[in-house]
């Protein structure tokens, strides 16, 4: 009603716009202060326990040998559908280019990185040992309270199979987390579990693709109710059981015997062999790190084809590293070879790490410099010189020496130093 109104009282055309200009001003005027929803500003102390985290993780990769690559923040929206679906429609930003071709905001880091290797890196010596530090952009539950931008950390080890290369990677993910608590040698956790033991229930009950996706995100959500229900649509069979039983699955060896009472199969049992053999050797590597096995642990992410894992610290709900084995990636390049690696998630450590007090808030600077007029090419000759003998200067823009005095003490810094005619460099 509201806007007939407003078309039948402006008769003109330079009206109609003034009219609607004043909406669009009421509307910036609400949003200038504030982030789209899941994004937000990083202030002073969180930027520099930010970049600290990253700075520890990617030097831990450096000295294993990893070596840094960087994808662009676009792709085509096409590489992350498909067979094997990575990232949900609905979760992507999505944008067009001057083509009309569909582009996506990077959901997504191991996907791009295989397109990278195939691309760029055809015919190198393997294993492929990377690493990188990218923002992911992913829509969450307008509910979630999940961040959609999240800057993430990990390695991807291309071209290494069996156990070494799992353990190497698991290694790495529990020496992440121990790196970034600092002292602290307790208080962080993985949960290893298998994708090819969920595959090999799941292909025993005959379902199509559509049926095992729902049972996937079922399991991953933890949502039992809704689990048992499609199940019950199932015919009833051992199988169906232990699918049901899936999310229980956790804890130490014992839910490893547990689980092997309903493996039919030589995949399945193979799976529960293999993650025996990890177990074992991973809490020798790592004694510090709690290690539990979770067999519900099934990824929403359907390219993992081996050992999956998650890890977690204490003081965070959130997934802090996530990673596993995914063979058959590559081959959807041409590059039929076997990849591992993991992500860290550096926002939740982050605010983990802050509310442990490990924040710290920028230092003030060393040196205010203040020039007395006419004297501003020697501040700046002036401050070259400090700070090539390693302080830290700052240019007073202040109109007289006492309001530079009164500024270096408002902002905590201890020197005050006045370039005049009489002193020059």
């Amino acid at each position: 009603m509201l806007s007939r109104y407003y078309a039948k009282a402006y008769t003109n055309d330079e009206e109609r716009h003034g009219y609607s200009g004043m909406i669009i001003d009421k509307k910036l005027k609400k949003l200038r202060h504030i982030t789209p929803e899941g994004m937000r500003d990083l202030l002073l102390e969180e930027c520099t326990v930010r970049r600290q985290a990253e700075s520890r993780l990617t030097g831990l990769f450096r000295r294993y040998g990893f070596s840094e690559v960087m994808t662009p923040g676009l792709e085509f929206y096409d590489m992350f559908v498909g067979d094997q679906q990575v990232v949900a429609e609905q979760e992507m930003y999505k944008l067009t280019d001057s083509s009309g071709r569909l582009l996506a905001v990077r959901p997504d880091v191991t996907l791009p990185i295989a397109r990278l290797v195939s691309a760029r890196l055809s015919g190198a010596p393997l294993p492929l040992r990377l690493y990188y530090a990218q923002d992911v952009y992913r829509l969450g539950s307008g509910l979630s309270g999940h961040n959609h931008q999240q800057l993430q950390v990990g390695i991807e080890l291309i071209g290494g199979a069996g156990e070494g290369a799992d353990l190497e990677v698991l290694s790495l993910a529990a020496q992440s987390l121990r790196l970034c608590l600092g002292d602290r040698r307790k208080g962080f956790c993985l949960e290893i579990g298998h994708a090819g033991f969920f595959a090999a229930l799941v292909d025993e009950t005959g379902v199509d693709d559509d049926t095992k996706n729902n049972i996937r995100s079922l399991i991953e959500t933890k949502n039992y109710a809704a689990l048992g229900d499609l199940l019950d649509t199932l015919p009833p069979s051992r199988t169906v059981d232990a699918i049901r039983r899936l999310p229980r699955l956790f804890g130490g060896r014992e839910v490893l015997d547990d689980a092997s009472h309903y493996c039919h199969t030589a995949a399945s049992r193979a799976a529960l062999d293999y993650l025996r053999e990890l177990f074992g050797k991973l809490s020798d590597i790592a004694p510090d790190c709690q290690v539990v096995i979770d067999l519900g642990l099934v990824h929403r992410h359907e390219y993992y084809t081996g050992v999956v894992f998650r890890g977690y610290i204490d003081g965070s709900g959130e997934t802090v590293v996530s990673g596993g084995r995914y063979d058959s990636l590559l081959s959807r390049f041409g590059d039929d070879m076997p990849a591992t690696g993991f992500g860290v998630n550096v926002d939740a450590l982050t605010q983990v790490l802050m509310r442990k007090g490990q924040a710290v808030a920028p230092a003030a600077p060393d040196v205010l410099v203040h020039a007395m007029p006419g004297c501003e090419v020697e501040l700046f000759r002036r401050m070259e010189a400090l700070i090539a003998d390693g302080m830290v200067c700052e240019n007073s823009l202040c109109a007289s020496t006492d309001e530079a005095r009164k500024y270096a003490t408002a902002r905590g810094i201890r020197t005050v130093e006045i370039v005049s005619e009489v002193n020059p460099l």
